[in-house]
């Protein structure tokens, strides 16, 4: 027996309520935005605005539109066939590991820089890594990605931009790659980079244990 649905849903059940869930948060960003913002995206330990539930609710806030479309349109591209494969239960727990995975490395590289730094000499920095908040389901949304790729690698999917055909796995590698190369050269500012490889990273780690079990395909929904 199927505890997230029933075996007839269009979607499958979590992803569906993932989507719903992501949406009524942003309504609430959009409505109430220094609150919300402020209450449920993730800020650093140290930080006086830091709450230990916002490693879990960071994942359902977004900056703007754009940010909510793409993670959505990835989430259920990508998520409504994985969840189809192993259930509800093992999908949310995979989900929701690599979105705390993701957050774990970004807090981690955080920590790192402000190690490194001189308080007085480097105070401004220090204060924004304090008050700067991250926010997204980009972390969780990236394993999902990282998940499908090692599940489907020959599967070959339409990009849109750019327009060209690539195998899942290439295109895993590619994104990683990028992701690796963008956090170590800081050259976007404003995009938690390492929240992305990490969500990658605790994905490969899941998949890799439950291939090396036998278990990769299956469904543990009863």
């Amino acid at each position: 027996m199927n505890m997230f649905g029933s075996p007839g849903s269009q979607m499958p059940v979590v992803v569906k309520n993932l989507l719903i869930i992501n949406g009524l948060m942003f309504l609430a960003r959009f409505l109430f935005e220094d609150f919300m913002i402020g209450t449920f995206s993730l800020f650093y330990p140290a930080s006086p605005f830091f709450k230990f539930f916002q490693l879990l609710t960071h994942m359902f806030m977004h900056a703007d539109l754009m940010h909510l479309f793409f993670n959505m349109y990835a989430l259920w591209l990508f998520g409504a066939m994985i969840e189809s494969v192993w259930g509800g239960k093992k999908f949310l727990m995979y989900y929701l590991i690599t979105g705390l995975g993701a957050a774990c490395l970004h807090l981690l590289i955080e920590y790192l820089k402000i190690k490194n730094l001189n308080v007085i000499e480097h105070y401004s920095e220090i204060a924004q890594i304090y008050n700067t908040p991250m926010l997204g389901a980009s972390g969780a949304v990236f394993g999902v990605l990282l998940a499908f790729g090692m599940m489907f690698p020959n599967t070959v999917l339409q990009l849109i931009i750019p327009p060209v055909r690539l195998k899942a796995i290439w295109l895993v590698v590619i994104y990683g790659g990028l992701e690796l190369f963008f956090g170590v050269t800081q050259t976007t500012a404003g995009v938690a980079h390492f929240a992305h490889i990490g969500g990658m990273l605790f994905g490969f780690i899941l998949v890799s244990y439950w291939k090396s079990k036998g278990t990769l395909f299956k469904n543990d929904d009863y």
